[in-house]
């Protein structure tokens, strides 16, 4: 039957999708791997496991590869709902995922090498410029680099860096003609993931590490020019709408749903803790019984929930702009990226308020609150999120170039 707009279209209401309910389903899973995530700094085995069977690690991908395919909303309803449960898990599914796609940009040749051996993969590794050098050799390149951010690493089979190609000791121009970076996809064993170098405060259970490779053969089909900030769409040459989308549908609220969702659980820490605490001093009363307590957990959810549905109404207004057959404007893509940093600035305000009336109970290591605070601040301070989009943003509703950065 053929697809009509109306069914084209994208509504924002992800909650009963079977994918985000299995998302929420694992909470009590995620809960008991937090502690062990953390210290390990990766995903025990089983978690690793479940993440596949639930297919959280394809969600992006065709389905004419074993993927789901889904849209943007759902994939950030996911991805919040995981976070919620634990913000590594939630960082780790945003970012592979969206390595994944950038893997949609190869030739069929390496299509066929990353994705076509019948198995679900994790691909890590660092999508933005720079890093590391390549010598032109027969078949490909040989390569030596040193990438930071290695989110997913540890479950990884493949990990994703870029160089520049040397050629005569100058870097090889692209297609614009200035100097160009250039994507490549190593095989996990040929990478050295350098420990100790993800040392931080939150996300510690992402295994973010450092990686490098010294003098590795990368065949021509595993390398693609890197086209542009942040992503640009190499992989529009995949039908449907899913691949059609700018790439700021993507990017930006794939990081703002980590926080978001982990403001979610923050905003639960302190529900929970206010109905047994009893603060020294103050009689019988639990902090549920306070007035500024009930403010404060109402104004965080009315901050957070606000700052989310304009995300989600942003990236629905470009799918369904599309669907009925029209272009994206530069105002529509512009708010979109602003609605992901805002919804950054609403969790960290909607986090702050709850933390503060956890009194000195949140800011022990072992609770669940210290936990979101010092998680949600590590995302805070990402540069998907930052505030710098603002005047970005503000050029193109002005009607003034908003420079590259904004696709």
């Amino acid at each position: 039957m053929e697809t009509t707009i109306e069914d084209a279209r994208l509504s924002t209401d992800v909650d009963a999708h079977p994918l985000v309910r299995q998302a929420r389903a694992m909470h009590p899973m995620l809960r008991g791997f937090a502690e062990q995530i953390e210290r390990e700094q990766r995903f025990p085995p089983e978690l690793v496991a479940q993440l596949h069977d639930a297919g959280f690690y394809r969600m992006v991908m065709p389905r004419s590869l074993g993927g789901l395919q889904v849209d943007p909303v759902t994939y950030t309803g996911v991805v919040e709902t995981l976070a919620e449960g634990c913000g590594s898990v939630g960082w780790n599914i945003a970012n592979n995922n969206i390595v994944k796609l950038i893997t949609l940009g190869l030739s069929d040749d390496g299509i066929q090498d990353i994705h076509g051996q019948g198995r679900d993969v994790v691909v890590a590794g660092t999508a933005v410029a720079g890093g590391g050098s390549a010598e032109p050799v027969p078949g490909g390149y040989r390569v030596t680099g040193h990438w930071t951010f290695g989110t997913g690493c540890m479950e990884a089979s493949w990990m994703l860096g870029s160089f520049q190609i040397l050629e005569n000791g100058k870097p090889r121009p692209g297609p614009t003609g200035a100097a160009g970076n250039w994507r490549g996809l190593f095989r996990k064993s040929e990478t050295e993931i350098i420990p100790g170098t993800w040392d931080v405060s939150g996300l510690r259970g992402t295994g973010s590490f450092d990686w490098t490779v010294t003098d590795v053969f990368i065949p021509e089909h595993r390398v693609m020019y890197h086209a542009g900030a942040p992503l640009d769409n190499q992989w529009s040459r995949w039908p449907g709408l899913t691949y059609a989308l700018p790439s700021v549908a993507w990017v930006g609220p794939h990081h703002s749903s980590v926080v978001t969702g982990i403001a979610r659980a923050g905003i639960a820490a302190l529900i929970d803790l206010a109905t047994v605490k009893v603060p020294r001093g103050r009689g019988s009363a639990t902090l549920a019984q306070s007035e500024q307590v009930q403010e404060a957990i109402a104004r965080a959810d009315t901050i957070l929930s606000a700052a989310r549905l304009w995300r989600s109404t942003t990236v629905a207004e470009l799918w369904n702009t599309m669907a009925a057959g029209g272009e994206t404007t530069l105002q529509q893509r512009a708010r979109c990226r602003l609605a992901a940093v805002n919804s950054g600035d609403a969790a960290r305000q909607a986090m702050d308020l709850v933390y503060h009336f956890s009194g000195t109970t949140g800011f022990k290591r072992g609770t669940r609150m210290s936990e979101c605070w010092r998680d949600l601040h590590t995302v805070g301070q990402t540069g998907m999120v930052a505030p710098e989009w603002y005047p970005i943003g503000g050029r193109a509703l002005m009607g003034m170039d908003p420079g590259p950065r904004l696709q």
